[in-house]
């Protein structure tokens, strides 16, 4: 593989998932993480990215106010925000997870629209302070440079003291078979809290994210109410999903 297909696998891989790990990337591609490591470097000085320990991450993903053209896919995350909008009530309390896609649907909620909505995620809070309808109370606990979500006991604590009636959960991998999967254990940990806490679970994904595998498991496809990607219901990619008692959007 040339230099220019290899970073372009990478641009590719950061913007879908949002963050990469070099030995994971390194993997893939069959080179090593030293090979990573510079392509990152180079990419990093390029403004392709943001190179992090042991990795990078998207520049929409590691920034409070991106703008359109640094994050992945906008207009794909902005289909999915809309058609979850479809399930948000007046007066209801929502969970929202970190994630660009969550943060569109941040952006998205009506002003009128009265929430109650609790967040790990710093950006998302940020997005909704401007919403005078919307409550929102911030899952405080140790905050994630790179993902800008609080992690860590106090938050997952606090998280089990509360029964929302929707969480919105940021996906990184979901697959038919394998659920819902993650890289980051601390961040696999918050997502269990916040599956155990709320009602309804609703996974907002792009469907590149479909059939992608990480390396530590969140949960199955059955502990997921609904899934909503940007394609039509019916379309064929979704088919390995139809038979799994999971309502698709």
């Amino acid at each position: 593989m040339l230099k220019e297909e290899r970073q372009q696998f990478i641009i590719n891989e950061v913007g879908i998932h949002n963050r990469i790990l070099l030995t994971d990337i390194a993997d893939q591609l069959n080179v090593s993480v030293d090979t990573i490591r510079r392509d990152i470097k180079e990419l990093h000085a390029a403004k392709q990215l943001k190179k992090v320990h042991g990795g990078a991450v998207s520049l929409g993903f590691n920034n409070y106010n991106p703008t359109g053209k640094k994050i992945y896919s906008l207009e794909k995350k902005s289909q999915i925000a809309e058609k979850a909008l479809g399930l948000i009530k007046d007066g209801q309390v929502i969970l929202l997870s970190g994630g660009t896609t969550n943060l569109e649907l941040a952006r998205r909620l009506p002003p009128k629209l009265k929430l109650t909505c609790f967040t790990p995620s710093l950006p998302i809070a940020v997005q909704l302070l401007g919403k005078n309808n919307i409550e929102v109370i911030f899952i405080g606990g140790r905050l994630s440079k790179d993902s800008q979500i609080t992690v860590g006991g106090s938050a997952i604590n606090m998280l089990s003291e509360i029964k929302v009636d929707i969480c919105f959960l940021g996906t990184n991998s979901i697959h038919p078979m394998e659920g819902l999967t993650e890289f980051d254990w601390e961040i696999v940990q918050m997502k269990k809290a916040m599956i155990h806490s709320s009602r309804k679970v609703v996974s907002p994904c792009i469907s590149e994210k479909i059939g992608s595998l990480q390396r530590y498991k969140i949960c199955g496809v059955e502990e997921v109410d609904v899934m909503i990607t940007e394609l039509e219901p019916w379309d064929v990619k979704l088919d390995a999903f139809k038979n799994l008692n999971i309502q698709i959007l």
